[in-house]
């Protein structure tokens, strides 16, 4: 398997580059956490939390760790949807009783108020200021429902995040400060499950396939391939390759972002891997070839192969940007190459 031509162990770089009160999707976290430990993970965590950086869940596909996971997940987001959770669940089931719990807490005072004597040292008012709140901690908890972590555990994790916001307040908007805090808690606990699931790693295993299909394609075929010959390639949808290809470019930009330098020898061996591709090699030879070629078609495959801005465009872009039709481009691009081949 070839190697991506993106380093992925650069974490502490790459969380760093993050604005405070930013986002993070969750996928691009699971693949650069993929090859880390438990310990690593958690350091990670801590410092996304230190920065109030949220992870996105959007891109994070419906998953269920088992058969019956997926069972009790079904059942809870067509609960939920209905909105008949209690009365759709056994008398005896442990999200049924808290949920009746919950219910019969007392729903009076002002939050914002009670949050502000709390700060000021009146810890008397924490249980009625807990319990005013949680129903918040429900309302964002099955919004998640059938995402792949049950509801009671949801709810746990949120009712965790809220404690901890609480603790935490000084002043402000009380009630925008707990909810990004319940919402950062359930967040990571979608991810963390999704890693336990293996998201990360099958992402990680796709990009890499990616990469090695793209220079296989790109050396028998003389250009860039279309999505579709991608998605053939790979066994997949043309969505999901689409998917996994803004996945391995988003990983590129932020390598690219690295503030800090890597070590001279490491850069090296960088600089040598990724001159060994067959990709590198062909915009090289391209890159000192073009000036055979008139302008428009110079520019043309500058533009395919990514020798100006970095980044290869489609040939619809190139079109664009050229006012020729996707057919002329394509067209034009077959016939410089050959042009290219017989001057080299």
């Amino acid at each position: 398997m070839n190697e991506l031509e993106i380093t992925f162990s650069s974490w502490k770089q790459t969380l760093a580059q993050l604005a405070p009160g930013s986002e993070l999707d969750a996928v691009q976290f699971l693949t650069l956490m993929e090859p880390e430990g438990e310990e690593e993970v958690e350091n990670a965590l801590s410092l996304l939390d230190e920065k109030d950086i949220l992870l996105n869940i959007d891109s994070l596909d419906f998953f269920a760790p088992s058969a019956d996971g997926a069972v009790r997940l079904k059942l809870e987001k067509e609960l939920v949807t209905k909105n008949a959770l209690i009365s759709g669940l056994a008398e005896n089931d442990p999200l049924r009783l808290y949920l009746e719990e919950l219910a019969g807490l007392p729903a009076c005072g002002d939050p914002e108020l009670l949050a502000r004597e709390y700060a000021a040292g009146n810890e008397d008012v924490l249980p009625q200021l807990t319990n005013l709140m949680l129903s918040r901690v429900a309302e964002r908890s099955f919004a998640l429902a059938g995402r792949g972590v049950l509801l009671v555990d949801l709810l746990q994790e949120g009712s965790l995040g809220l404690w901890q916001a609480i603790l935490a307040y000084e002043d402000g908007g009380f009630e925008a400060y707990c909810d990004r805090c319940i919402q950062r808690s359930l967040h990571k606990a979608l991810t963390l499950q999704a890693r336990a699931y293996g998201v990360g790693q099958k992402l990680r295993q796709a990009m890499e396939d990616y990469r090695s299909a793209d220079e296989k394609l790109l050396s028998e075929l003389g250009r860039n391939p279309t999505a579709e010959e991608m998605a053939e390639a790979l066994h997949m949808s043309v969505g999901e390759t689409a998917a996994v290809a803004e996945m391995l470019e988003t990983t590129r930009r932020l390598q690219q972002a690295k503030q800090e330098p890597e070590p001279e020898e490491e850069e090296q061996e960088e600089n040598q891997s990724v001159e060994n591709t067959a990709y590198f090699q062909m915009r090289q030879r391209i890159s000192e070839l073009l000036s055979v070629l008139d302008e428009t078609d110079a520019k043309l495959l500058s533009l395919r192969y990514g020798l100006e801005a970095g980044l290869p465009k489609s040939a619809a872009e190139v079109g664009q940007i050229l006012g020729l039709t996707s057919e002329e481009v394509t067209a034009r691009e077959t016939a410089a190459l050959q042009k290219l081949r017989k001057e080299g």
